[in-house]
Protein backbone atom coordinates (compact mmCIF):
# COMPACT_ATOMS: atom_id res chain seq x y z
CA UNK A 1 0.00 0.00 0.00
CA UNK A 2 1.14 3.11 -0.75
CA UNK A 3 1.36 5.88 1.45
CA UNK A 4 0.08 9.73 1.00
CA UNK A 5 3.64 12.04 1.46
CA UNK A 6 1.32 14.11 2.85
CA UNK A 7 0.14 12.13 5.62
CA UNK A 8 2.37 13.79 8.60
CA UNK A 9 -0.13 11.21 11.29
CA UNK A 10 1.29 8.00 9.72
CA UNK A 11 5.26 9.74 9.40
CA UNK A 12 4.49 10.55 13.25
CA UNK A 13 3.98 7.18 13.76
CA UNK A 14 6.91 5.70 12.36
CA UNK A 15 9.19 8.35 13.89
CA UNK A 16 7.80 6.86 17.21
CA UNK A 17 8.37 3.53 16.00
CA UNK A 18 12.37 4.58 15.04
CA UNK A 19 12.67 6.19 18.50
CA UNK A 20 10.87 4.09 20.58
CA UNK A 21 13.46 1.20 18.77
CA UNK A 22 16.15 2.83 19.79
CA UNK A 23 16.11 3.60 22.80
CA UNK A 24 15.46 -0.24 23.30
CA UNK A 25 18.97 -0.69 21.41
CA UNK A 26 20.94 1.88 23.48
CA UNK A 27 19.55 0.41 26.86
CA UNK A 28 20.13 -2.82 26.12
CA UNK A 29 23.43 -2.01 25.03
CA UNK A 30 26.47 -3.37 27.04
CA UNK A 31 26.94 -0.80 29.64
CA UNK A 32 30.66 -1.52 30.34
CA UNK A 33 31.49 -0.96 26.47
CA UNK A 34 30.26 2.52 27.16
CA UNK A 35 32.76 3.05 30.28
CA UNK A 36 35.91 1.73 28.66
CA UNK A 37 38.45 4.17 27.04
CA UNK A 38 37.85 5.34 23.98
CA UNK A 39 39.54 5.44 20.64
CA UNK A 40 41.93 8.45 20.52
CA UNK A 41 42.71 8.54 24.40
CA UNK A 42 44.85 10.21 25.47
CA UNK A 43 44.18 13.40 23.43
CA UNK A 44 47.62 14.61 22.26
CA UNK A 45 49.42 17.76 20.72
CA UNK A 46 52.50 17.57 19.42
CA UNK A 47 54.98 20.77 18.08
CA UNK A 48 58.61 20.43 15.90
CA UNK A 49 61.33 23.11 15.04
CA UNK A 50 64.36 21.93 13.60
CA UNK A 51 65.31 20.51 16.72
CA UNK A 52 63.22 18.23 17.93
CA UNK A 53 59.44 16.88 18.62
CA UNK A 54 57.42 17.37 21.98
CA UNK A 55 54.36 15.66 22.17
CA UNK A 56 52.04 16.12 25.70
CA UNK A 57 48.89 14.15 26.73
CA UNK A 58 46.96 14.66 29.24
CA UNK A 59 46.51 11.62 31.36
CA UNK A 60 45.20 12.55 34.78
CA UNK A 61 44.90 9.79 37.84
CA UNK A 62 47.36 7.46 35.76
CA UNK A 63 50.39 6.20 37.66
CA UNK A 64 53.84 6.45 35.30
CA UNK A 65 54.50 3.22 36.21
CA UNK A 66 51.48 2.07 34.15
CA UNK A 67 52.95 3.99 31.26
CA UNK A 68 55.41 2.66 28.21
CA UNK A 69 56.79 4.67 25.70
CA UNK A 70 58.76 3.29 22.79
CA UNK A 71 60.29 4.93 20.04
CA UNK A 72 61.31 2.66 16.51
CA UNK A 73 62.49 4.91 13.47
CA UNK A 74 59.84 7.51 13.64
CA UNK A 75 56.80 6.19 15.58
CA UNK A 76 56.41 7.04 19.16
CA UNK A 77 53.87 4.46 20.58
CA UNK A 78 51.99 5.17 24.12
CA UNK A 79 50.65 2.89 25.59
CA UNK A 80 48.85 2.83 29.49
CA UNK A 81 46.11 1.43 31.01
CA UNK A 82 43.79 3.56 33.74
CA UNK A 83 42.09 1.35 36.39
CA UNK A 84 38.42 1.72 37.23
CA UNK A 85 37.99 3.38 40.78
CA UNK A 86 36.96 0.35 43.44
CA UNK A 87 33.94 1.48 45.38
CA UNK A 88 34.17 0.05 48.78
CA UNK A 89 31.23 -2.70 50.13
CA UNK A 90 27.87 -1.19 49.95
CA UNK A 91 28.92 2.07 48.00
CA UNK A 92 26.93 2.48 44.55
CA UNK A 93 27.74 5.19 41.33
CA UNK A 94 25.12 7.50 40.68
CA UNK A 95 27.41 8.27 37.79
CA UNK A 96 29.57 7.54 35.94
CA UNK A 97 31.92 9.08 33.29
CA UNK A 98 35.63 8.79 33.91
CA UNK A 99 36.66 6.00 31.30
CA UNK A 100 39.35 2.94 32.08
CA UNK A 101 40.74 0.49 30.28
CA UNK A 102 43.84 -0.16 28.33
CA UNK A 103 44.74 2.70 25.77
CA UNK A 104 48.02 2.47 22.83
CA UNK A 105 48.32 5.71 20.62
CA UNK A 106 50.97 5.59 17.68
CA UNK A 107 52.45 9.07 16.83
CA UNK A 108 54.37 8.98 13.28
CA UNK A 109 56.92 11.94 13.83
CA UNK A 110 58.36 13.69 11.19
CA UNK A 111 61.40 12.96 11.47
CA UNK A 112 64.16 10.41 12.98
CA UNK A 113 64.72 11.23 15.91
CA UNK A 114 67.81 10.11 18.56
CA UNK A 115 65.92 7.56 21.04
CA UNK A 116 68.48 7.37 23.33
CA UNK A 117 67.86 10.55 24.57
CA UNK A 118 64.56 10.78 24.36
CA UNK A 119 63.00 12.63 28.01
CA UNK A 120 59.96 12.08 29.58
CA UNK A 121 58.39 13.69 32.56
CA UNK A 122 55.15 13.73 34.20
CA UNK A 123 53.67 16.33 36.24
CA UNK A 124 50.10 17.64 37.13
CA UNK A 125 48.37 14.94 34.82
CA UNK A 126 50.41 16.08 31.94
CA UNK A 127 52.67 13.39 30.34
CA UNK A 128 55.35 15.44 28.20
CA UNK A 129 57.84 14.12 25.95
CA UNK A 130 60.74 15.81 24.19
CA UNK A 131 62.62 13.56 20.96
CA UNK A 132 65.17 15.62 19.99
CA UNK A 133 66.21 15.29 16.10
CA UNK A 134 69.23 11.94 14.93
CA UNK A 135 71.97 14.13 13.89
CA UNK A 136 71.63 12.32 10.62
CA UNK A 137 68.74 13.44 9.87
CA UNK A 138 69.24 17.20 10.67
CA UNK A 139 69.23 19.18 7.22
CA UNK A 140 72.81 20.05 6.21
CA UNK A 141 73.49 23.39 4.84
CA UNK A 142 75.85 23.54 1.56
CA UNK A 143 77.79 26.01 0.35
CA UNK A 144 77.91 26.74 -2.92
CA UNK A 145 81.56 27.62 -4.27
CA UNK A 146 81.56 30.31 -7.14
CA UNK A 147 84.34 29.79 -9.39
Amino acid sequence: MLRDPFDFWSAGRDTDRLRREMNRIFETWDRSSRLSVANGYPAMNAWANEDSVVLTAEIPGIDPQNLDISVRENLLTLTGERKPIELAEGEIYHRRELGYGKFQRVFQLPFQVDAAKVNATYEKGVLKITLPRAEADKPKRITVKAS
